[in-house]
C-alpha cells in the first residue's frame, strides 16, 4: 500500500493468512443451514437418491463455476463486492448494481436466517433440558409453535445470534473468520461422524441408506431438476456477494479452480454426512422422510428421542446445526460491514454495530412473523417469506447470472485465463477453457430457467 494511503489513515487490508484458513472460512460460508436443514429436508420431499443425482450434477455445472468466477473479481481488485465491480466496469456500464444487488441479498438473508439460527440455538438448550424429545408429532410441533409464537424467545434468539456474530466479526478476518472458522469445520465434521456413526447402528437404518444412495431416475422431472439447481445456489452462497468478499482477501498466489473444487466437494460431503445422519434414523424409527422444513425441528428430535443415549445425541445434533449456521452467517455478515470499511471508511467496530443494529431493526419483523407481525401481509407473503423470496428468487439468481454474464462477456477470456492461472503460474489452461465455456454458455443459461421457474414463469 503507498504512503499516500498510510498517511490517509488507511491500515493495510486484512486477509486469510494460511490455505487452510482461506479453505476453512471459504467452506463455512458454503456450509450453513442449507446442508443440515434445507439439503436433508429437499431430498426426502423430491425422491432421495435420484434428487442427489440431479443435484451433484447441478453443483458441478452451475455452482462451482459461478463460485470460482465469484472469487477471481474479488481477488482481482481486493475489494468488497460493490467496489470490485466499479472497478472492473467498463467505463460508462453499471455493472456496480450487481455488487449492490449481493449486498442487498445478503443483508435480506440475514434478517430471516439469523431467526433460523435463533431457533437452532434455542433448540440446545431446549435439548439439554429434555423439554423437546418426544416422539408424540403433537407435542414436537406444539413445542416449535410454542418457540416461533412468542415474540420475547423470537427477537431474544435472534438478537442472541446476531451480537454473536458481530463479537467474532469485529475481530476482522486473519483473528476473527478464519480463527474461528478454521476451529469450528472440524468440530462439524467430528460431531458428524458421531451422529453419523450412531445413525448406522440402529435396526432398518440400511433403508435409509438405500433411500439416499440408489437413484429411481423415474422420479426425476424438470421441477426436480429445477430445485436441486436452486439448492445448489442457496447452498454455495453464490449470486449474493459473500464469495467475491471472501475472494478479496485471498492471497494472490491461491490457485482458486483448485480451492473452490476442494470447498464444493467438502461441502458435498457434509451434505452427504448429513443425510447418513438423518435418513437412517428416519427410516429405523418410521418418521415421515417426506416432512420438509418441519424435519429439523420436529421430526429430528422425536427420532432421537426414540433412541438409546438419544438426550445427549439430540443436544450433539443441535450443536452441529449451530456450528454450520456460525460460518455461514460470518460470511453475510461480512459482505455490508467490508463494503462500509471500504467505501464509508466507517471503522471495523462501527460498521459491524451499524450492520448489526440494522438487521435487528429490519429482521424483527421477520422474527415477530409468527406472533406480532403475523397478519401483516405484503403481496400475500409474511415478512420472514418475503425476506426469503426477495433474495433466494430475485437477488441471489438475479446476482449470479449477472455475473456469469460479465465474467464471460464484459471481463473476457484473456483476463479470465491470466487470473485463474495466476499470470502463467498454474497451468491449467484446458481446466480453464472448459470453465469459460460454462460459465460464458451454460451456466447462465442455467441459472435463466431456474429464476424464471422460481418466478414462476413456467
Amino acid at each position: 500500500m503507498s504512503d499516500k494511503h498510510h498517511k490517509a489513515g488507511h491500515s493495510v487490508r486484512d486477509a486469510f493468512t494460511s490455505n487452510l484458513g482461506m479453505l476453512a472460512a471459504t467452506l463455512g460460508s458454503a456450509v450453513g443451514l442449507g446442508n443440515i436443514w434445507k439439503f436433508p429436508s429437499m431430498t426426502g420431499t423430491n425422491g432421495g437418491a435420484s434428487f442427489l443425482f440431479v443435484y451433484l450434477a447441478c453443483t458441478v455445472v452451475v455452482g462451482l463455476p459461478v463460485m470460482i468466477s465469484e472469487i477471481m473479481l474479488g481477488r482481482t481488485v481486493k475489494a468488497n463486492a460493490i467496489t470490485t465491480l466499479r472497478k472492473l466496469s467498463p467505463k460508462g456500464q453499471p455493472w456496480g448494481i450487481v455488487g449492490i444487488s449481493g449486498v442487498v441479498a445478503a443483508f435480506l438473508i440475514l434478517c430471516f436466517y439469523t431467526e433460523v439460527a435463533g431457533w437452532v440455538f434455542a433448540y440446545i438448550f431446549k435439548g439439554i433440558s429434555g423439554s423437546i424429545l418426544t416422539t408424540d408429532p403433537t407435542i414436537a410441533s406444539a413445542a416449535f409453535a410454542d418457540l416461533i409464537s412468542d415474540p420475547v424467545q423470537s427477537i431474544g434468539w435472534q438478537w442472541f445470534v446476531i451480537i454473536f456474530v458481530s463479537i467474532i466479526i469485529t475481530f476482522g478476518i486473519s483473528k476473527g473468520i478464519e480463527k474461528v472458522t478454521i476451529k469450528l469445520m472440524p468440530i462439524l465434521f467430528l460431531l458428524l461422524l458421531v451422529i453419523c456413526g450412531r445413525s448406522l447402528t440402529l435396526p432398518g437404518a440400511e433403508k435409509g441408506l438405500e433411500f439416499l444412495f440408489a437413484p429411481d431416475f423415474s422420479k426425476i422431472s424438470g421441477s426436480v431438476i429445477l430445485m436441486a439447481m436452486g439448492l445448489a445456489f442457496f447452498k454455495l452462497s453464490i449470486g449474493m456477494g459473500t464469495m467475491m468478499t471472501y475472494g478479496s482477501y485471498f492471497k494472490n498466489s491461491q490457485n482458486i479452480p483448485l480451492t473452490a473444487t476442494r470447498v464444493v466437494l467438502a461441502d458435498l460431503l457434509i451434505s452427504l454426512l448429513a443425510g447418513i445422519a438423518i435418513f437412517p434414523a428416519v427410516f429405523a424409527y418410521g418418521f415421515d422422510v417426506s416432512a420438509g422444513p418441519s424435519l429439523l425441528f420436529i421430526t429430528i428430535p422425536a427420532v432421537f428421542a426414540s433412541m438409546p443415549m438419544g438426550h445427549l445425541f439430540a443436544v450433539l445434533f443441535f450443536v452441529l446445526t449451530a456450528v454450520a449456521a456460525t460460518g455461514a452467517m460470518l460470511s453475510l455478515f461480512e459482505v455490508p460491514v467490508a463494503y462500509l470499511c471500504e467505501a464509508r471508511q466507517m471503522s471495523r467496530k462501527a460498521a459491524t454495530l451499524t450492520t448489526a443494529l440494522l438487521i435487528m431493526l429490519l429482521g424483527a419483523p421477520a422474527a415477530l412473523s409468527s406472533s406480532l407481525t403475523k397478519d401483516v401481509k405484503v403481496f400475500g407473503m409474511n415478512f420472514f417469506d418475503l425476506f426469503d423470496f426477495l433474495s433466494s428468487n430475485l437477488c441471489m439468481p438475479a446476482g449470479g447470472l449477472l455475473i456469469c454474464i460479465f465474467t464471460g462477456w464484459v471481463f473476457g477470456k484473456d483476463r479470465f485465463k491470466a487470473e485463474l492461472s495466476n499470470h502463467g503460474l498454474i497451468k491449467n489452461e484446458k481446466v480453464v477453457d472448459v470453465l469459460f465455456f460454462l460459465i460464458k454458455y451454460v451456466s447462465p443459461l442455467l441459472v435463466a430457467i431456474v429464476m424464471m421457474n422460481m418466478l414462476k414463469v413456467f
